[in-house]
C-alpha cells in the first residue's frame, strides 16, 4: 500500500501556534513605524510647500495669501503652477494650517495639528510645525 504523504493536523497546529507567536513580537513594531512615517510624509509635504512658496515669492514679490494661491492666480507676474498637483492633505486626512506670518518672525508658516487634529497633543497626536 501507499502511505500518503502529508501533514498531520498536530503538525499544522504547531506551525500556526509558531507563526502567531512571532507575529505578536513583530506586529507592534511595525505599527509603531506608521506613526512615525506619517510625520516623515508630512515634514516633505511641508518642504514641498516651502519650495512652491519660495518661488511663488521671487515671481511675485510676496508670500502667497493661501496654499491655493500657488495653483492659481490673477496676478500677472504669476508663472505658476508652483505644484503640479492639488494641494494636499495631510497624511491624517486633514487641510495643513498656513499662516502669515509664521512663527519667529518667518515670513510664513506651515503646521499639522496631527491625528487628534487639534493644537498641541502628544505622540501621534503632536503637531508638525515647519518653519
Amino acid at each position: 500500500m501507499k502511505k500518503n504523504k502529508g501533514f498531520s493536523l498536530m503538525e499544522l497546529m504547531i506551525v500556526l501556534i509558531i507563526l502567531g507567536l512571532l507575529g505578536s513580537l513583530i506586529a507592534p513594531k511595525l505599527f509603531s513605524k506608521v506613526s512615525s512615517s506619517k510625520r516623515k510624509v508630512a515634514v516633505a509635504q511641508m518642504q514641498m510647500f516651502e519650495t512652491a512658496i519660495d518661488t511663488y515669492r521671487l515671481d511675485i514679490g510676496i508670500v502667497p495669501a493661501s496654499l491655493d494661491d500657488l495653483r492659481s492666480s490673477n496676478n500677472p507676474s504669476w508663472d505658476g503652477p508652483y505644484l503640479p498637483k492639488a494641494i494636499p492633505l495631510d497624511p491624517w486626512g486633514k487641510a495643513y494650517i498656513y499662516t502669515i506670518p509664521g512663527i519667529n518672525n518667518m515670513p510664513y508658516g506651515i503646521k499639522s495639528y496631527g491625528l487628534d487634529g487639534k493644537e498641541g497633543g502628544e505622540d501621534e497626536s503632536a503637531d508638525v510645525i515647519h518653519k
